[in-house]
């Protein structure tokens, strides 16, 4: 079965995952990126480095996001989320996203990109020692889809 998630259900995906796919496109350019976030209810908080993603969302700061859970083929919930690019360069604003990204919980075994300091998995005290561009999404529209097929497979006598 098909259908549409309702406001709650889509926040329990976007609370519940720390990965998602960022769109952006600027200059008959678009690019989609994996990037590991954290969510606090209004924006979605990211850091990453100079590169393609950041010279497109300065040019073009209306981005997408999308957030999946997939138990297998045949049940998955996804959500897409719009928003505007918002890079935080104010020290204040910084130290919030940071905070954000830091008190979110993360897998056990975390890439390096994940990890926002040499003292992951604690937090450091001087935000300052944390490199790189702490950006928000400010989100404007959400939207969420799902497939449940256990009904199927259990006519099927698969499970």
């Amino acid at each position: 079965m098909f259908g549409k998630l309702d406001d709650e259900q889509i926040e329990k995906v976007i609370s519940e995952n720390v990965i998602g796919r960022l769109g952006c496109c600027a200059d008959g350019k678009t690019y989609i990126v994996p990037i590991s976030y954290a969510y606090d209810g209004e924006f979605i908080y990211a850091r990453t480095f100079e590169g393609l993603k950041t010279t497109l969302m300065r040019k073009n700061p209306y981005v997408c996001f999308q957030i999946d859970r997939m138990e297998n083929m045949a049940n998955w919930e996804s959500v897409i989320v719009w928003g505007k690019f918002e890079e935080l360069t104010n020290p204040e604003e910084r130290n919030i996203g940071l905070k954000k990204l830091i008190s979110r919980i993360l897998p056990r075994i975390s890439s390096d990109t994940v990890k926002l300091s040499t003292e992951w998995p604690f937090p450091t005290k001087d935000y300052t020692l944390i490199t790189g561009i702490v950006f928000r999404i400010r989100i404007t529209e959400k939207t969420g889809r799902y497939e449940s097929g256990y009904a199927e497979i259990r006519n099927q006598n698969i499970l």
